[in-house]
């Protein structure tokens, strides 16, 4: 063996030291973040806080509405789905007091002739086209549908007792209005239901793994954290979807933003994730905020159910999407206010750079011990000491680890089966590489916007809704 060999392993091992330690003491400061979290999920279980109840979803959909309900969707190149949601939304909620709003560009043909052929003469459809050549924002196509229906609260001199988000892309339950109208009336001025990705069963073995790595994060999120979060009585992001807004909370926010829109609109429409900010932005104001999550009687969620991407670059583009607007920009347009459990939420919304870069770090450590391990088996070096501080460390993170594994599991075959739950575990590696290139790519663009670059609606395609798949029923009682 040369001089030059001992001193290149010397080097290596190193390397792999301090890369283990730094890596280990961040991935154990994420652990005890989570675990906290599980382990207020568990205490709130087992005194009584956190049952799911059973709700009829027919006596739900027969409940008579508080006041009138503006269902707001707006739309952007959705001629592919926005008249399946349409149609599907119009006949699972038949109240005559719901107005849906689509929201289209004006040179976007193709999504408005779709939206006006699914109306079928239902008076309820108020087809609103935006002024403007999308995309903008979805936040400015939000306020487009905002300042159409305070035009028509004028008209009928009778105001909305709630406005309801969705997606184009949405299949909507046959509960939901009723759950979130009785929450509303009931005192509250945002709640937010449960969303449940559908796995993608129309798909190749490769598009149905990378749409369905979805359902485990929705399914831990909101079965356990926004629980934990709605019982600390700390701000709850919307989803954008499957979520609702008291109108006079959205007053509020007219106020809020009235110097900054200067038109009386309740979005700043330069944010690119406006449903993040309009739970936090109401409780700011002092609203109540709840996160009602139910079953029917069949046991499965009162919830939002959509087909996310399956396209590995569009799964990208949509998670560096969040981590822009959740983590870079909403440190800038948010903050940080509240107690302590309000700080302890946003320091949790916020780690998907960090947590990006700590995954970094732990794949070039799986390719550093690879390589080490064949110096060592050829005889070009001796295994390199481990310190017991390290030791420590390392065995901590794998107990983490192996809880982690057994609540994604949990949580997963809950909602979708055992095979899903397996599935849910074995597809943890893929989630973990779109997190590193999402985090990338998010860092690229905050680094643009500081340069002055404007927001825009990078928004994902949407090729087909659960109710035209077949694979899914229409949540009807």
């Amino acid at each position: 063996m040369s001089i030059a060999q001992p001193a290149l392993w010397q080097g290596f091992a190193l390397l792999q030291h301090e890369l283990l330690l730094f890596a280990g003491v961040f991935f154990l400061v994420g652990a005890l973040d989570d675990l906290a979290v599980d382990a207020a999920w568990l205490w709130l279980k087992a005194s009584g806080r956190a049952i799911t109840p059973r709700r009829s979803r027919a006596s739900l959909l027969q409940r008579e509405l508080a006041g009138p309900v503006a269902v707001l969707i707006p739309a952007w190149r959705e001629a592919a789905v926005i008249g399946q949601t349409i149609r599907h939304l119009l006949g699972t909620w038949p109240h005559a007091t719901l107005r849906l709003y689509i929201g289209c560009y004006r040179n976007d043909p193709e999504t408005i002739g779709a939206a006006i052929a699914a109306a079928r003469g239902d008076p309820r459809l108020r087809v609103v086209i935006h002024g403007r050549d999308g995309p903008t924002t979805k936040a400015d196509c939000l306020n487009r549908l905002f300042a159409a229906l305070t035009l028509d609260e004028e008209r009928s001199r009778q105001r909305f007792a709630m406005l309801v988000f969705h997606d184009a892309e949405d299949m909507v339950d046959a509960g939901a209005l009723g759950l979130l109208d009785e929450t509303i009336a009931g005192g509250a001025d945002f709640v937010q239901l449960p969303v449940e990705p559908l796995v993608p069963r129309h798909r190749g073995w490769l598009a149905r793994h990378i749409g369905a790595h979805y359902c485990e994060e929705f399914a831990e999120a909101h079965g356990k954290a926004l629980v934990v979060r709605d019982a600390l009585g700390a701000g709850l992001p919307g989803a954008g979807v499957g979520c609702a807004a008291s109108r006079r909370a959205l007053d509020w926010l007219v106020t809020r933003h009235g110097g900054e829109t200067g038109a009386g609109l309740p979005f700043a429409s330069d944010s690119l994730t406006e449903d993040y900010e309009l739970g936090l932005a109401i409780a700011a104001e002092g609203g109540h905020c709840r996160f009602v999550r139910a079953r029917g009687e069949d046991g499965r969620l009162i919830a939002t159910r959509a087909f996310f991407p399956h396209r590995f670059g569009n799964v990208v583009r949509q998670k560096s999407r969040w981590v822009l607007g959740i983590a870079l920009l909403g440190w800038d347009r948010v903050g940080w206010s509240g107690g302590l459990s309000e700080y302890w939420m946003r320091f949790r919304d916020r780690r998907g750079p960090l947590t990006a870069l700590v995954l970094l770090v732990g794949y070039v450590l799986v390719l550093l011990t690879g390589l080490m391990g064949l110096m060592i088996a050829f005889g070009f070096a001796e295994p390199p000491p481990v310190t017991p501080l390290l030791a420590a460390v390392l065995a901590a993170n794998l107990a983490a680890f192996l809880w982690r594994i057994a609540m994604r599991f949990a949580f997963t075959a809950r909602e979708y089966g055992l095979a899903e739950g397996g599935w849910a575990v074995l597809r943890l590696p893929l989630a973990n590489v779109i997190a590193i290139i999402a985090g990338r790519r998010a860092v690229f663009a905050y680094a643009r916007t500081l340069r002055g670059g404007a927001a825009a609606w990078d928004k994902t395609e949407h090729d087909a809704h659960p109710a035209s798949t077949g694979q899914f029923g229409t949540a009807r009682p």
